[in-house]
């Protein structure tokens, strides 16, 4: 059985030569060897031992049909112009489905009418439903059957994979690589990775790929993808222990500071910081004190008051003589900063500078040089365009701060610390993350949370309401503008789209112009220009426009009190901790604030999913929630640049499986 192993080449196993469109579609997926290829997991299977029964109406899923064409057709526009289709009819192979048809629809694939023809018997997977009269299914997932069920091990009558494919390359291609592979290799060209007895079920690597492509039974997949996702995460995790221990190598510089700017900051502050600050204040202080490099994340909720506590930070290291960096990932949330390290900074006698990708602001405060002995390092605030060498660091960068951390990838931030001299790391997320999430993909961080909200914040009360009630909302709005409050309209899309059912901020802005008469409204989205956003937000901050119509562009850095209500449309469409980020733009101040979240009419499925939203500010019940809904890839959003790509994402949400990655991956007898 054996005579290959996992670096044979793939053209090696196939029964006839690869042309070079296959050669081009393997290698666009990452395909060359038979590792690789038995590494590409299937994404989801058929089962074609049994299939559906053939639809005689519309079906709210998926079915797997056997079927035969019997009749085709190019359909095209009006003068042979615009869309086009080709439809193939089709029936049940072995005539029992009395005589039902269904037509599958391509639309503008021009080559199917030379590769579809009557008399092919497909496999097909796709949802029908009703097209006037007709039942169809649009762009259903098809293979050709052109030989006899019984000797097509590799296709039919099992449990099918079903793999991330390509053009040049299709199912029926990959399957017969694999099951091709899986025949000719023996287990011992596929040995444990893990420590034995890791996977606790007996489990074997070997078994686990022969099960996780061409499973004998459903019960099998769960098993073997359990066991493979341990792997994959005890890698994740050797990865972020082997980044921590480079980093802790490379050495640093002790930054005890003497108090000299921090503690008159923080007795100059008109309010007691909670104690939960003052907490992971003197972690912080702890770690920059000690001369080994500080690498640490600082979770906190919206509102919680991480910027205190980043300023404490900054403050110690400035003490010591070397600069600061603390860079947004826009310039909205640069210039907030900016903003408020400026009345931080003015008093003590700190420079602090704007760097962005057109301008330098600020420079202007001088260097502190009193009666106090020794000098102080300046603070410079930037965009990435702080990653592109703009603005310099005369004392040495000591500390880096980065906010909004997730925005950036591994390597960015690490260019802004190679900038430095033996930079301190100080990463900020008001993203509450999931304590799964934590573990995973920040085991090279050391964690602090704010836990704690200050006192004195207004209420604020969050409802759902529907769409048609517009006219309720903008009466509702204009009581709150006629009290001397601010507020936020916010929609998914800048510009409407054909393709996407959503509000668009550009076309809404008009209809609230007329909507609401007199009131001083401006439109902020990703698409207006640095200059004009600039303007806008300062013009909103001293209370000069009443109304932001915007997208998520404000979702972040946007710190006005005195704004008191936000009506967000098409909330349906945002992910919970997404949702949880926007509100946090209002209940910033003394006032009661109220987020609307506007749904379609009659969207049942939408109200009981944002409902935690109503019950709880709690941003990490919420993150939670949302990794229960929507599983942790669209929670993590961008892939974080330097990790590794994830196969088995799903297991993400399992702490046990997460924990028991971390422990083998830290274990002094592993070698990997």
């Amino acid at each position: 059985m054996s005579g290959i192993d996992l670096t044979t080449s793939l053209e090696s196993v196939s029964d006839s030569p690869f042309n070079k469109k296959t050669t081009d579609a393997l290698a666009k997926l990452g395909l060359s060897t038979v590792g690789d290829l038995l590494e590409h997991y299937p994404r989801r299977y058929e089962d074609r031992r049994t299939f559906h029964q053939f639809p005689e109406g519309p079906m709210e899923t998926a079915v797997c049909l056997h079927v035969e064409i019997i009749d085709t057709e190019r359909k095209f526009g009006r003068k042979g112009r615009g869309s086009q289709f080709f439809e193939a009819t089709v029936e049940a192979v072995g005539g029992d489905a009395l005589g039902n048809r269904i037509g599958l629809r391509w639309f503008n694939q021009r080559y199917l009418h030379k590769v579809l023809l009557v008399g092919h018997r497909l496999v097909i997977y796709g949802q029908p439903k009703l097209s006037g009269r007709r039942l169809v299914i649009d762009h259903p997932d098809w293979e050709i059957i052109d030989h006899d069920i019984a000797e097509a091990e590799a296709h039919m009558g099992r449990l099918i994979p079903i793999y991330k494919a390509t053009a040049g390359v299709n199912q029926k291609t990959l399957r017969e690589l694999v099951w091709r592979s899986l025949s000719m290799i023996g287990d011992e060209a596929m040995p444990d990775w893990l420590p034995p007895g890791s996977a606790g079920d007996g489990q074997t690597r070997a078994a686990a790929i022969r099960a996780v492509h061409y499973p004998s039974e459903s019960g099998e997949i769960e098993a073997a993808r359990r066991y493979l996702a341990l792997e994959e995460f005890t890698r994740l995790q050797m990865t972020l222990q082997q980044r921590r221990r480079e980093r802790l190598d490379s050495g640093g510089l002790a930054r005890p500071g003497n108090g000299e700017l921090v503690d008159p900051f923080l007795s100059a502050l008109p309010f007691a910081p909670t104690e939960a600050q003052r907490r992971v204040i003197r972690e912080i202080s702890t770690d920059l004190a000690s001369g080994r490099p500080m690498i640490r994340l600082l979770q906190g909720d919206v509102g919680a008051g991480k910027t205190l506590v980043a300023a404490a930070a900054i403050f110690q290291a400035l003490e010591t003589g070397c600069d600061a960096a603390l860079m947004a990932p826009t310039l909205i949330l640069a210039e907030q900063h900016f903003l408020t390290f400026q009345e931080y900074c003015e008093p003590l006698g700190i420079e602090v500078r704007l760097v962005t990708s057109d301008r330098e602001a600020g420079g202007d405060l001088p260097l502190f040089s009193g009666s106090r002995s020794g000098s102080h390092g300046s603070l410079t605030i930037g965009t990435h365009a702080l990653l592109h060498g703009r603005g310099s660091f005369e004392n040495g960068l000591g500390l880096v701060v980065i906010d909004e951390q997730h925005k950036f990838g591994v390597e960015q931030r690490q260019k802004l610390i190679d900038r430095g001299d033996r930079a301190d790391l100080l990463v900020l997320t008001a993203t509450p993350i999931p304590r799964t999430l934590t573990l995973a993909f920040y085991g090279d961080l050391d964690v602090s949370i704010l836990d704690e909200l200050p006192p004195g914040r207004g209420k604020l009360i969050t409802g759902i309401r529907s769409t048609d009630q517009t006219d309720d909302a903008a009466a509702f709005l204009n009581q709150q503008l006629d009290e001397g409050r601010q507020g936020y309209l916010v929609y998914p899309l800048i510009d409407e789209s054909d393709k996407l059912v959503a509000s668009a901020a550009t076309a809404e802005y008009e209809k609230w112009r007329t909507r609401l008469g007199q009131r001083r409204i401006a439109l902020l989205t990703g698409k207006t220009s640095g200059e004009e956003k600039e303007e806008t937000m300062s013009c909103f901050r001293d209370g000069e426009i009443d109304l932001l119509v915007s997208t998520t562009v404000i979702e972040v850095g946007v710190n006005v009190p005195n704004a008191t209500v936000m009506l967000i449309y098409n909330a349906e469409r945002f992910g919970l901790s997404q949702l949880h980020q926007l509100r946090g733009r209002i209940g910033r101040g003394e006032h009661k604030s109220y987020c609307v979240l506007m749904i379609p009419p009659e969207n049942e499925e939408a109200r009981a999913r944002l409902q935690i939203l109503v019950d709880t500010r709690d941003g990490f019940r919420i993150a939670e929630e949302d990794l229960r809904q929507r599983g942790p890839g669209e929670v993590l959003g961008t892939q974080q640049s330097g990790l590794p790509d994830m196969a088995f994402i799903e297991f993400l949400g399992d702490s046990l499986l997460v924990e028991q990655a971390r422990k083998i991956a830290s274990a002094d007898s592993f070698d990997g």
